[in-house]
């Protein structure tokens, strides 16, 4: 007894295995729920005696560089424009492993949230351009179509086991395609002038960066340099810094060094090792051939994975809980004015992206996979009905991150519809999750009641 007290705490650690889909929601809810209280500390901060330093400290400059080679910007531009680029490459890894290995690899299983997050951008579009047909009001029609994967699976994971692990998995699909989506719109229509010469060094660097992949290279350290590079010809080029990380992310090998079969085979060989080096002694600290052979082991252990994946779960942690909570606190300090409050409402701005968000992604969402089941395109994932559907279309009119920074984009030179643009996203993203949360609270709970005598057998 006492001997397996002693070996509990390592148990624990060699126990917890857990999929990447469990590691990545974990992480995900668990950063949406911080995303909350950021967001509700910005508004705060907004609406207080504070507001000013608040603001004042937002337009901060911040220079870094030497003499003649400087990139000054102002503390705001630093978080959109620079740790953004930090959750576009975590965004990217998980794109990448998604459409090699994951819920987009198999075209059959792929065709519905593809289908779900093309309905649920389309329709949003839809509603705003019907909303603000002309003049630079136009330039937020892309504001509506994102989903925010963080919040979206922090709201649905309060609803804990009454809803199927299968609808989680079909949001974090739908809200990958739909991240995708929005990294195309903002390339191809939130870019300004473009700098041919920053931009072809940016596509020097990406050729750069494929061959190292080609060429076998799994050191994360060349590509973090020549990334860096890409980053700041991006921030020059005039297309968006940001997309640099998910260029970065696609250049990342994805095949680890030894194939599972070498791997144990060269295990198993280690093992004995370690265990003859153990019977010649026991201690470690003075037993330099375990030490080493254990050594191995560790090199070893890293090498039966991919580098990409490697990357993506060490840098989920820093751009989870410190990237979007920064972005957060940056861009969700509203002020609002209580009393003309109903102007506010109905401003085209703030309609039509509050609308594209609650009603454009509901219809979206739900409509495109309706019609994709019935025309025998794809089928159900196991355990989901439509009921589950609605309510995760409910949930993609949770915009937050995204759609806040392509506000910024699209209305970088108009103040006023910015302040309406982020109102429109705070108020639908609110009315999404609120209603989807109550709608599956409320369905779900009659559909394990019906479906609980048909799981035992």
């Amino acid at each position: 007894m006492k001997g397996k007290e002693h070996i509990a705490p390592w148990e624990k650690a060699f126990d917890r295995v857990l999929s990447p889909l469990d590691d990545f929601i974990h992480r995900q809810t668990t950063s949406g729920v911080l995303l909350m209280l950021c967001a509700v500390v910005a508004l705060y901060l907004a609406n207080s005696q504070w507001s000013e330093a608040y603001h004042h400290l937002l337009q901060l400059p911040f220079t870094i560089g030497v003499p003649g080679f400087e990139l000054s910007k102002s503390v705001h531009h630093w978080i959109n424009d620079g740790l953004m680029t930090l959750f576009f490459f975590v965004v990217g890894l998980e794109l990448k492993r998604e459409i090699l290995v994951g819920e987009l690899a198999d075209p059959k299983q792929a065709i519905l949230p593809i289908f779900a997050a093309i309905g649920g951008m389309v329709v949003p579009v839809l509603i705003y351009i019907s909303i603000n047909p002309e003049g630079h009001s136009l330039n937020g029609w892309g504001v509506p179509m994102a989903t925010d994967i963080a919040f979206a699976l922090g709201t649905l994971a309060l609803l804990g086991n009454r809803i199927p692990k299968n609808l989680l998995t079909f949001l974090v699909a739908l809200a990958i395609v739909d991240d995708l989506g929005a990294v195309v719109i903002i390339a191809l229509f939130y870019t300004e002038t473009i700098s041919l010469i920053a931009l072809a060094t940016a596509i020097v660097m990406l050729l750069i960066l494929v061959s190292l992949n080609m060429g076998g290279i799994r050191h994360p350290l060349p590509y973090i340099l020549l990334g860096i590079v890409l980053w700041i010809a991006m921030l020059k080029s005039g297309v968006h810094a940001t997309l640099a990380g998910i260029f970065l992310a696609f250049t990342i090998p994805m095949r680890p060094k030894y194939n599972p079969a070498r791997f144990l085979a060269h295990i198993n060989e280690m093992v004995e090792k370690i265990k003859q080096a153990y019977t010649r002694e026991g201690n470690i600290i003075i037993n330099d051939e375990l030490r080493t052979r254990v050594q191995a082991l560790e090199d070893g252990v890293h090498l039966v994975q991919a580098p990409a994946q490697i990357m993506e779960r060490k840098m989920h942690l820093p751009s989870a809980y410190i990237v979007i909570p920064i972005f957060s606190l940056a861009n969700a300090g509203i002020p609002i004015d209580w009393s003309s409050l109903g102007s506010i409402v109905t401003h085209p701005v703030a309609m039509g992206i509050a609308l594209g968000l609650v009603v454009g992604k509901l219809v979206g969402i739900a409509g495109f996979s309706w019609v994709a089941v019935k025309l025998g395109l794809t089928t159900l994932p196991h355990g989901l009905n439509f009921k589950h559907i609605v309510g995760a279309a409910l949930m993609g009119g949770i915009g937050f991150t995204m759609s806040i920074f392509i506000a910024e984009l699209g209305f970088a030179h108009h103040a006023q519809d910015l302040l309406m643009a982020k109102t429109g996203v705070l108020l639908g993203s609110i009315i999404a999750g609120v209603v989807g949360f109550v709608w599956l609270y409320m369905t779900s709970e009659k559909n394990e009641n019906q479906e609980e005598p048909s799981s035992h057998h």
